[in-house]
């Protein structure tokens, strides 16, 4: 049984006439006789009476047609489905975050912009450390994700830069530079330092560092936090200072004050990594999209 079959036999049971049916398919009349004739035949059941003007269902057809009506009803929902997803408008996009990737402004932007162009998209988001989100985009367990890894790190993986964020420090409320509005990186050189553990992601532990080289000092480091979040309520506590990305200042914890660094101005920088070519789907392409725009609209806003 064919796809036609169930057409034809539909607007012939409506029309009740084979001339009319076939004037509205767009066929010839011989044709849609001789198909509803192999339905027939394949079914071994007569479904229309033919009579001097025009036809009537019979029994066997009367039978049929509410299935032949279900039948092409889910046909249609199922093309429509699979261009729909063709087009990246139905199914699942999984997409892994660092904990700082959630205060970014652009990475939220361009979740919420996905969301309200595709709703239909199963949206799936797991928060990992960078080192747990690049092996789980080269298993295939995630499609994309927004994390800070240094360049060998996602070798023979695609990605898309966001825009280097800068550095900044974050003190306790009672720190004597909290009053300040910057702070020269050399004038922390004495402090306690709180650092993200490189084992979790290494490029911002290496822009750290480096940072502090530059500013002629090698920082003494007394705590490790396995989130960038938990850094700053460390801080809060008083266990030492941090450097952290910029949008980290979206914390606003009552025990911290961030403070613009001078001169060397160092940044830490973000990408959405995406996972092996076999995972580019219509719906990671329409994904990148929305970041793109949200890149676009947050260096307009500046």
């Amino acid at each position: 049984m064919e796809f036609r079959h169930i057409r034809y036999f539909l607007a012939a049971a409506e029309e009740l006439h084979f001339t009319r049916a076939a004037q509205r398919l767009n066929v010839a009349q011989p044709a849609l006789s001789q198909q509803i004739k192999q339905l027939e035949d394949e079914l071994g059941a007569q479904l229309f009476h033919r009579l001097t003007r025009g036809v009537e269902l019979t029994d066997a057809g009367q039978a049929f047609r509410p299935y032949a009506q279900t039948a092409l009803m889910s046909a249609e929902q199922g093309m429509s489905a699979a261009q729909r997803a063709a087009k990246g408008e139905l199914g699942q996009l999984r997409i892994g975050f660092t904990s700082s990737a959630s205060f970014n402004p652009i990475v939220t932007s361009s979740i919420g912009r996905f969301r309200d162009a595709y709703p239909d998209i199963d949206l799936e988001l797991q928060e990992q450390v960078t080192t747990v989100l690049l092996q789980s985009l080269r298993d295939g367990r995630l499609q994309l994700a927004f994390a800070r890894p240094a360049d060998d790190e996602i070798e023979g993986l695609r990605s898309t830069p966001l825009p280097d964020e800068e550095l900044w420090a974050a003190l306790p409320i009672n720190h004597r530079f909290a009053e300040k509005r910057h702070v020269d990186l050399g004038q922390l050189s004495a402090e306690r330092f709180i650092v993200y553990p490189r084992t979790n992601g290494r490029h911002l532990y290496d822009a750290i560092i480096a940072a502090c080289g530059k500013a002629g000092f090698s920082p003494r480091i007394v705590q490790e936090a396995p989130q960038l979040a938990s850094t700053i309520n460390l801080v809060a506590s008083g266990v030492g200072i941090a450097l952290v990305p910029a949008s980290m200042r979206h914390i606003s914890a009552p025990g911290v004050a961030y403070l613009k660094l001078e001169r060397l101005n160092p940044v830490a920088s973000m990408r959405l990594v995406q996972g092996p070519d076999l995972l580019m789907t219509p719906s990671v392409r329409n994904f990148i999209r929305c970041l793109e725009e949200a890149k676009r609209d947050a260096a307009a806003a500046k």
